[in-house]
C-alpha cells in the first residue's frame, strides 16, 4: 500500500490495532462537542497550532489548567541534536502555540526546559525549541547540572524511592507536560510517562534498576502534569529515539490531549500500532503505572473526544 493511502486507512481506523479506539469514539464520527468534561481529545488532519487549538477547546479551555500568575513549566522532549523533520523532539510549533495560550490563560512566567541526552545548548538550539518557546515568551532554563535538581521523596513508588527533580517542576504552580510519540529500544515507547526522563537526574539509576518500573515510579510524584499533550505530528517508527534517517519518520498529523497519563499513553500506543505493531503490553510502564492507580488504559472508562480536520 503507498504511504499516503496508508496513512489515510489509518486515521480512519481500518488497520486492525485500531480497534478498541473505534469502540472509544476515538476513530469513530467526526462530531466534535467541546466540553470540558472530556477526558481524553484526540484530533487529526492538520497542523501542530491548530490541533492543538482544537484539543484545548475540546478540554475546555487552558483557563482549566493555568490559573491567574500562576508559574507554569512547559515540558517537551528536547532530548536529542535533531531538527523537526527527524521527530526526536517535540514540535516546536506545538511548543509556541502551548506557551502563548498559557500567557493568554493569566499564567505570570512560562518556562521550557529538559535534560537532554546530546549536548544541552545544541538540543535547544537546533530543536527548534529554544526559538519557539523564546519567541513566545518563555525562558529556557538550564538544565545540565546537578545543582538544577531538588530531592524528592516518592513514598507510592516500588523501586524508586526517591529522585532529584528540576528545580522548575520542584517550584513551579502547574506543569504541562509535552512529549512526542516514538519508539525508543529500552522502554519499547516513550511518551508521556517516558517524558518525566527529562526532568530527572537520576537517570543512570533508573536504567540499572528496572527502567520500566523506575518510569512508573516517577509518576507516582504529588505534583503531577496538569494536561498531557501527545505531540503525533510526526512520528519516529524505528530507531528511537534519537533515530538515524528520515526513513524513520511517518506524518500521520495527530494529537492526543488528556489529564489521565497512563490513558493518553495507552491511546497513542494504539494509535502508534497502525504504522508498527506495538501493543500496550509491550510498553510494560503503561500496566505497572494502572496497577498503581496512577490511571487507567481502558478507554471505556473516559469521555474520548475525537476531532477531524481537513
Amino acid at each position: 500500500m503507498e504511504r499516503r493511502n496508508f496513512i489515510k486507512s489509518a486515521l480512519l481506523g481500518g488497520l486492525a490495532g485500531a480497534a478498541s479506539l473505534r469502540g472509544n469514539g476515538l476513530l469513530g464520527a467526526t462530531s466534535m462537542s467541546v466540553s470540558q468534561d472530556n477526558d481524553l481529545v484526540a484530533v487529526m488532519g492538520g497542523e501542530p497550532a491548530q490541533m492543538y487549538k482544537k484539543a484545548i477547546e475540546a478540554m475546555g479551555g487552558m483557563s482549566r489548567f493555568v490559573k491567574k500568575g500562576q508559574k507554569i513549566v512547559v515540558k517537551p522532549n528536547i532530548g536529542w541534536d535533531k531538527s523537526p523533520e527527524l521527530a526526536a523532539n517535540t514540535n516546536p510549533e506545538l511548543v509556541a502555540a502551548i506557551v502563548k495560550d498559557c500567557f493568554a490563560a493569566g499564567a505570570s512566567e512560562v518556562t521550557v526546559f529538559d535534560n537532554t541526552c546530546d549536548e544541552w545548548q545544541a538540543c535547544y538550539r537546533n530543536s527548534g525549541i529554544e526559538n519557539a518557546a523564546k519567541s513566545a515568551g518563555a525562558k529556557m532554563a538550564f538544565a545540565h547540572d546537578e545543582k538544577y535538581y531538588k530531592t524528592v521523596k516518592l513514598p507510592k513508588a516500588v523501586r524508586m524511592k526517591e529522585v532529584k527533580i528540576h528545580e522548575a517542576i520542584v517550584d513551579c504552580d502547574a506543569w504541562i507536560n509535552v512529549p512526542i510519540l516514538k519508539n525508543h529500544g529500552g522502554a519499547r515507547m516513550t511518551i508521556s510517562m517516558k517524558n518525566f526522563m527529562g526532568i530527572v537526574w537520576d537517570r543512570r539509576y533508573m536504567h540499572a534498576n528496572d527502567l520500566q518500573q523506575c518510569i512508573a515510579d516517577c509518576s507516582t510524584y504529588d505534583k503531577m502534569p496538569v494536561l498531557n499533550i501527545v505531540d503525533a505530528y510526526r512520528i519516529m517508527t524505528q530507531n528511537g529515539p534519537k533515530g538515524k534517517s528520515p526513513e524513520d519518520v511517518q506524518m500521520p498529523k495527530a494529537l492526543f490531549a488528556s489529564t489521565d497519563i497512563v490513558a493518553v499513553d495507552a491511546a497513542a500506543v494504539r494509535f502508534f500500532a497502525q504504522f508498527r505493531d506495538m501493543k500496550v503490553e509491550e510498553v510494560s510502564h503503561i500496566g505497572l503505572a494502572e496497577k498503581m492507580r496512577i490511571g487507567t488504559s481502558d478507554l471505556s472508562k473516559l469521555k474520548v473526544e475525537r476531532i477531524r480536520l481537513g
